[in-house]
């Protein structure tokens, strides 16, 4: 956690500087950290779904520059009337930008299914990618209304939630999605990715400073691109670079200006499509979104800088629904990673920095030459360090007693990620995605799965909403470690509701990945062994109340007996 600094009260009502150096080094990571999901959509809606490059340069991503704008600018302006007020000049913004998650899902479990839906009715491989937009667009349009209706209650429910429950699950996220994958690219790329790796830790870690006071982000981006250039030069194939790609990146640039999509948008509402997914992917990506940026806010409130839940959802919410005005189909969140940018010496100028930096990008078409001239591996330390910090403060700022209850938190998220990289595995060895008889393979062969060690089953079930499992079970860990059966047993009722109607556990594998079974008595299964927990929490309470003043709690929280050990 970092340090915080008490200002004396004379210094109350004077701002801390808009800008200082260590905003360098937070624009860095979050331009990054942006910048790759900015690569994602331009590779994976090309290769995958089909879009011309013109759509993703001219609509999509300009469209998602939009609200990136909007947002760090808001997040930017609200961490200076919070240096204001308080008189604290170590005030961090909060990270803004597109959310992973919804990225990932709306691509594969909205989008590719529409597509391919579309093409088996006959449509040509055009307009079933303009339908698979148009239901993108829609996507992320009402996820950005749930956000912002969102905004209006999750003041309560952060109040009521432990907070080993909300930094528990950015800590398996950060561990999983962003930690272990970045890990992996890592390592399957030494010759360029391991020296910023070490910059990064040196730096960092040690908190030294390097030469010309370059901050150590910029200097890892740096030597891992030219590692990449000198690799090329001599023709390494592990360069990750080439020239040609470089051209190609260099014509794509041009001037692309935001435009308003409302025809799309309204189509993408009214298809018969967009009712499919509403309910069993669009609802709960509008939900983990809520509780996403959530968890975020707590864990900046942990880090020292608390801000105001509602107005900092309601511009998230905003945000979405502007960038799906514009022609994005994705949404936009408060990041994960605030203690990390924090940690950098980040202020409020990151935030700033990083809406100059997507505008330009956007509004000129820079993606592709971007992608081109700097590798991603040249600069994902930063993001796999982020993913590093995330998880050490989920243990560090929660009460001691509760690092059995985010240890338990990181389950969820972890089988989550084992399910995505399964799925890609599946794609990868060249099952085609347009077979119809691949729908059920892999869960017919669940059992020969189990035999060899891969429980696919318990996968699916633990990851089916997985933000909100980790919630319900290290809240129930905390409130058991302290104690209080009422209460988690209360949390075990919230399991039972959510699982009963498919929220959570209930689904099944498609071919585009997993998918909610949301229904009427859909994971009854788990609301039942949710139900008998919860049951046997409550006679525990009745047990501890009937027993009164002869249980007492010491001061780290165990119960102990004020009888006598021979009574």
């Amino acid at each position: 956690m970092s340090r915080q600094v008490t200002l004396s009260p004379p210094t109350r009502g004077v701002a801390q500087p808009l800008f200082v150096a260590g905003d360098w080094d937070g624009f860095a990571g979050l331009a990054i950290d942006n910048l790759i999901q900015f690569l994602l959509i331009l590779s994976i809606c090309t290769a995958v779904l089909g879009f011309p490059v013109a759509l993703v340069l001219g609509r999509i991503l300009p469209a998602a520059a939009l609200s990136i704008i909007l947002g760090n600018l808001f997040y930017a302006w609200q961490a200076q009337k919070l240096s204001r007020l308080t008189g604290r000049h170590d005030v961090t913004a909060l990270p803004y930008g597109i959310n992973t998650v919804s990225l990932f899902a709306f691509l594969f479990l909205v989008m590719l299914p529409a597509k391919l839906a579309a093409e088996a009715e006959g449509a040509t491989a055009e307009a079933a990618s303009r339908l698979a937009w148009q239901l993108g667009v829609a996507a992320c349009l009402i996820s950005g209304a749930i956000e912002l209706l969102g905004s209006f209650v999750a003041e309560h429910i952060r109040r009521h939630t432990p907070r080993a429950a909300l930094l528990s699950t950015l800590a398996g996220i950060a561990i999983s999605f962003i930690a272990i994958d970045f890990a992996l690219k890592t390592f399957s790329s030494p010759l360029v990715a391991f020296l910023p790796f070490g910059v990064i830790l040196a730096t960092y870690f040690s908190r030294t400073r390097m030469p010309g006071r370059i901050p150590g982000g910029i200097w890892a981006v740096l030597l891992g691109t030219a590692a990449a250039w000198i690799l090329s030069i001599f023709g390494d194939d592990s360069a990750l670079v080439a020239p040609a790609e470089v051209l190609t990146g260099a014509g794509a640039v041009g001037l692309y200006l935001p435009v308003p999509v409302v025809g799309d948008l309204l189509e993408g509402l009214r298809h018969p499509l967009t009712l499919r997914y509403l309910i069993p992917v669009m609802v709960p990506m509008g939900i983990f979104n809520v509780l996403g940026s959530l968890q975020n806010i707590e864990s900046a409130e942990a880090a020292g800088d608390r801000y105001a839940t509602m107005p900092s959802l309601a511009v998230n919410g905003a945000g979405s629904m502007l960038a799906a005005l514009f022609g994005s189909c994705f949404p936009t969140t408060i990041y994960i990673g605030h203690p990390g940018w924090k940690g950098l010496g980040a202020r409020s100028g990151y935030s700033i920095l990083n809406s100059i930096f997507f505008a330009v990008v956007a509004l000129f078409g820079l993606t592709q030459l971007i992608a081109a001239v700097v590798p991603m591996e040249a600069g994902m330390a930063i993001l796999l360090w982020i993913g590093i910090v995330i998880t050490a403060q989920a243990f560090q700022t929660t009460d001691p007693r509760h690092a059995p209850a985010v240890a338990l938190g990181l389950f969820p998220a972890i089988a989550a990620w084992g399910l995505l990289i399964f799925q890609q595995t599946l794609r990868g060895v060249g099952f085609a995605l347009d077979d119809p008889g691949v729908a059920g393979l892999a869960l017919e062969a669940a059992p020969a799965l189990a035999a060899s060690g891969l429980h696919l089953d318990g996968m699916v079930a633990l990851s089916q909403g997985f933000m909100l499992v980790c919630m319900v079970w290290a809240a129930v860990s905390a409130h058991l470690i302290d104690r209080d059966f009422s209460k988690a047993a209360l949390w075990a009722l919230i399991g039972a509701v959510l699982a009963f109607f498919g929220f959570i556990h209930a689904g099944y594998l498609t071919p585009a990945g997993a998918m909610y079974d949301i229904a009427f008595a859909s994971g009854w299964q788990w609301a039942v062994g949710y139900a008998l927990c919860g049951l046997f929490f409550l006679v525990m309470a009745s047990r501890i109340r009937a027993r009164g003043a002869d249980v007492y709690l010491d001061g780290e929280g165990r119960g102990h007996s004020r009888r006598s050990p021979e009574e």
